[in-house]
């Protein structure tokens, strides 16, 4: 029984764009936030270093600019979410309001991280993230409409292909993202398989 983890069949909201390519985890959320005990918080440091200045001032980054504070469609050119393989990006970001994140390519650890929180990674080329990018910039209120299910990205009148990992895919539209989540719904199943392997001590 899995009916306590939602299936994630499209993400619909407006964008943010982040250019940019190997944009890697220190930069997402710097070492020094990731100290505390709980992921709650951590989205006010989403980009810290890039943001805000030694002395606190903010710099020019999407994620201070007050027309994307709403946003929930993150799009990122390539390589995004690599170094580290640090499961603090990807909180820090959905802790900030990122449901989906359309770009040209994923580090994989962190696609797999953003997979076990129900965040669709989906990719398409160059010219397709740019053009989407531009977009958000000119239409910061525009709805973008990423189809998981169909592996299409949906904004103005436009409607472009994008890719979705086929083992991600069935995750998130089968509603079997969360291996937490479906390991405690399934408890009483592991507890008998457990009692049954002679080499397990329950």
């Amino acid at each position: 029984m899995t009916d306590e983890i939602p299936e994630i069949d499209s993400v619909t909201g407006t964008g943010i764009p982040l250019r940019g390519n190997d944009i890697d985890t220190d930069q997402i959320i710097p070492a020094r936030f990731m100290k505390v005990v709980t992921f709650d918080g951590l989205g006010e440091f989403a980009f810290f270093d890039q943001r805000f200045d030694e002395d606190d001032n903010q710099k020019d980054h999407p994620f201070n600019e007050p027309q994307f504070q709403d946003a929930s469609v993150l799009a990122v050119n390539a390589n995004f979410g690599c170094g580290s393989s640090r499961e603090h990006a990807p909180q820090a970001l959905m802790r900030w309001g990122i449901d989906a994140i359309v770009g040209e390519s994923f580090a994989e650890i962190f696609a797999g991280n953003c997979l076990a929180l129900g965040i669709p990674t989906v990719t398409a080329d160059h010219e397709t993230v740019v053009e989407l990018q531009e977009w958000i910039d000119e239409n910061p209120d525009g709805e973008i409409h990423v189809d998981v299910e169909e592996e299409t990205v949906t904004y103005g009148d436009t409607t472009v292909e994008a890719t979705v990992d086929d083992a991600q895919r069935r995750a998130l539209t089968e509603g079997v993202w969360d291996t937490t989540a479906l390991m405690k719904s399934n408890a009483d199943a592991v507890a008998e398989k457990a009692a049954e392997l002679p080499y397990v001590d329950v």
